[in-house]
C-alpha cells in the first residue's frame, strides 16, 4: 500500500475494524498523522455504525467482559475478559450512556464521571476540584451527545437539595459550563427516577417515572442547539402496574419500549412523530416474567425480530410485521449486572 494514494488508503483504512486502526498507526508516521486526524474518526465511525461492529460489555463483581453478537441465533458469543483501565474497587462501575463507541460511566467509590472508550482503552476524567462532574446514583441524569461541530459533550443534570441544576461538558474545551433548567417542582422528589438520555434528531430525551403504581410518567427533552429544555407526553399505557419507558434510536427515529405490569408484564414499542407518540406494536401473549427479573431485561431489535433478554440469555422472540430495524440496541443499566451495547469505533474521549 505504499505505492497507493494517500485519498486511497484513507478511503481503505475507513472501512477496516477500530482495532486495526490502532495497529496501523504504527506503521509509519504519515499513517499516524493520517489516522489522527479529526476527519479520519468522523468518517471512520460513521462508517462503523453498523451491527456487525456492535459488542455486548457486561460488568459484575468479578470481570468485564465483551462479548461478540451472533446473529444467527441472536444471542451473545464467547467472552473476551477486558481491565478496565482506571482506578476501581471490585468492578463497581456504573454505565451512564453510550454515543459513537464512548461510554459515560460513574466510579461508583467516588462518584467521579469518565468518558471511555473500551476498544482503545482510552478515557478521561471528568470531575473538578469544585465538585462538576460527581453523580449521584438515583438523583442524577446523564446523556451524551455530538454537535454539528463533531464535539461530544455530556449533559449532567443534578438534583441537590430541593434544587435542580443542569451542566454540559464539552470534549473540545474540557469544561463544564452551567445550563438554565426549569421543571416542575414536584420532580425534585427523589420517587422520580431519570432514564439516561437518548440522543436522536438533534435531542436528547429522557424519560422521568414516578416510582409506584399510578405515578406520573413523563419525557423530558433536551435541544442541543437551543440548550432549551421542554416536557412531552409518555405514551398512554396502563397505570395499573410499574412503568419503564426504555428509549432508543433506531435510524435516527425516537422509540420507546413501554413496560408494564406487576408480576406479569406486558411490552409496547411506540414511535415518536412530532412530540406525540404511535404504537408500532403490541407484545402478544409471553411466558410470565416474574418481578425479580424485571431489572435485568433489556430489549433487543434487529432485522425485524424482537428480542428480550436477561444476563444469562434470551427469554423470547417476537416477529415482527413492520420494516426491519437493522439495527440492534438494549438498555444501558441492568440493576446489579451492567452493562451496554457499543459500536467499535476510534472516537477518543480527549481532544
Amino acid at each position: 500500500m505504499a505505492d497507493l494514494p494517500i485519498e486511497t488508503i484513507f478511503e481503505i483504512l475507513t472501512r477496516v475494524p477500530a482495532k486495526v486502526v490502532g495497529r496501523s498507526k504504527s506503521v509509519c508516521k504519515e499513517w499516524y498523522a493520517l489516522l489522527s486526524t479529526r476527519d479520519f474518526t468522523r468518517v471512520h465511525c460513521s462508517r462503523s455504525l453498523v451491527s456487525s461492529n456492535q459488542r455486548v460489555l457486561l460488568i459484575d463483581d468479578l470481570t468485564c467482559s465483551v462479548h461478540l453478537i451472533i446473529f444467527q441465533s441472536y444471542d451473545y458469543g464467547p467472552r473476551s475478559i477486558v481491565t478496565l483501565p482506571f482506578d476501581h474497587q471490585n468492578n463497581d462501575v456504573s454505565i451512564l450512556s453510550h454515543l459513537n463507541g464512548l461510554l459515560c460511566v460513574c466510579l461508583n467509590h467516588t462518584n467521579e464521571l469518565l468518558l471511555w472508550n473500551p476498544t482503545t482503552t482510552a478515557f478521561k476524567r471528568l470531575s473538578t476540584p469544585d465538585s462538576l462532574g460527581i453523580y449521584i446514583n438515583n438523583l442524577d441524569a446523564i446523556g451524551l451527545y455530538a454537535d454539528d461541530a463533531d464535539d461530544y459533550k455530556v449533559l449532567h443534570i443534578k438534583r441537590r437539595c430541593g434544587v435542580y441544576e443542569s451542566y454540559v461538558y464539552s470534549r473540545e474545551l474540557n469544561f463544564w459550563r452551567n445550563i438554565p433548567f426549569l421543571t416542575r417542582q414536584e420532580y425534585l422528589s427523589p420517587n422520580f427516577y431519570w432514564s439516561p438520555g437518548t440522543f436522536c434528531g438533534g435531542t436528547l430525551y429522557f424519560t422521568l417515572c414516578e416510582c409506584w403504581v399510578g405515578g406520573t410518567n413523563v419525557v423530558i427533552c433536551f435541544d442541543i442547539n437551543t440548550k432549551q429544555f421542554k416536557e412531552i407526553s409518555f405514551p398512554p399505557v396502563p397505570s395499573t402496574g410499574f412503568v419503564q419507558g426504555v428509549l432508543v434510536n433506531v435510524k435516527n427515529e425516537l422509540h420507546m419500549f413501554a413496560t408494564t405490569g406487576w408480576f406479569e408484564i406486558t411490552i409496547d414499542l411506540w414511535t415518536l412523530k412530532e412530540d406525540y407518540w404511535i404504537k408500532v406494536l403490541s407484545c402478544p401473549p409471553i411466558p410470565p416474567i416474574s418481578l425479580s427479573l424485571w431489572g435485568d431485561i433489556t430489549h433487543y431489535v434487529t432485522n425485524g425480530n424482537w428480542f428480550v433478554m436477561i444476563k444469562l440469555g434470551k427469554l423470547f422472540t417476537i416477529e415482527m410485521d413492520t420494516k426491519p430495524f437493522e439495527i440492534l440496541y438494549p438498555v444501558t443499566w441492568f440493576r446489579g449486572y451492567k452493562g451496554a451495547v457499543f459500536v467499535e469505533t476510534v472516537v477518543s474521549p480527549s481532544i
